[in-house]
């Protein structure tokens, strides 16, 4: 998974914006059990923008919902 943008993020839907963060979390344990196994080698580099992907989406969450 790569870098989301934050145009991107904005133009999601709360629903949508939940299910890209689950996915994501998801996504993440799979990668996190690899890597506690030692078997994560080539997607290392992975983990920490699969972190600022899902901070980027809650923080988008939090703002839709302080303004309603």
């Amino acid at each position: 998974m790569t870098k989301i943008s934050m145009k991107t993020v904005n133009n999601l839907n709360e629903k949508d914006l939940k299910s890209k963060i689950q996915e994501s979390r998801t996504e993440l344990a799979k990668l996190r059990v690899d890597s506690s196994k030692g078997t994560l080698r080539k997607e290392s580099g992975k983990l920490k923008p699969i972190r600022h992907n899902i901070a980027r989406m809650l923080t988008r969450l939090n703002e839709m919902e302080k303004k309603q």
